[in-house]
């Protein structure tokens, strides 16, 4: 982005798990980004938002542990306030646990926290064998012929098991969903944030700048 384009500000969940890379990465791309840890951040995002809608752009939910960042978010009053925002078109990136925030079924666990995304997620897929592990796919919207990859880091990562209708697949590893994008909902089941790849950020950026009909 240029110097004469408002930069997009992006809330970060900073509750629990990786929301400092997120905030570096998106930094280093021009956006500008605040931490999201008690119900006030909400109305704390800096003055440039260009929503007229939302109180800010886009909202991250990093990689952690899903089962503590879903009770920190109710304990703290977070949960049903940025629940509306994503039902409402609110651009959200889920990593890892923040998929399993967004996913509307988790085929291994009874527990379903917002529930805005039309998917069923299998946790801790690999099993402890492949707790971590690190691929190179093709990324629908992002990759092409002559860039052909981008770098895939997975921890204790989830898994797609199915797609609802209007889910549109992203990307695979070994015939298992590892991306999906519904409307303004991106989950990815990988860490990008520990990559020095941005492409999936620039990726979630230009979704915040078709929303509000930036020039991005």
């Amino acid at each position: 982005m240029t110097q004469t384009k408002k930069a997009p500000v992006i809330g970060v969940l900073a509750v629990q798990g990786a929301f400092i890379e997120h905030r570096r990465i998106l930094e280093s791309l021009g956006a500008k980004t605040f931490e999201i840890r008690q119900l006030s951040d909400l109305n704390r995002a800096p003055a440039e938002t260009k929503s007229g809608k939302f109180p800010f752009d886009g909202l991250v939910l990093p990689g952690g542990e899903s089962t503590v960042q879903g009770k920190l978010l109710k304990d703290l009053g977070l949960f049903e306030p940025l629940k509306k925002l994503i039902q409402d078109g609110l651009p959200v990136l889920g990593t890892c646990a923040g998929l399993i925030l967004l996913a509307q079924k988790l085929s291994n666990d009874s527990n379903v926290y917002f529930g805005t995304l039309p998917v069923t997620v299998q946790r801790n897929a690999y099993g402890r064998q492949l707790g971590s592990f690190f691929a190179e796919q093709p990324f629908k919207g992002i990759t092409n012929a002559t860039d052909a990859t981008i770098p895939m880091t997975f921890i204790r990562a989830p898994v797609v098991s199915s797609a609802g209708e209007g889910v549109e697949v992203l990307a695979e590893v070994d015939h298992k969903i590892v991306a999906v994008r519904y409307k303004n909902q991106l989950g990815i089941t990988f860490h990008p944030e520990l990559n020095k790849d941005t492409r999936i950020h620039q990726y979630f950026l230009k979704m915040i700048f078709s929303n509000f009909a930036i020039d991005g």
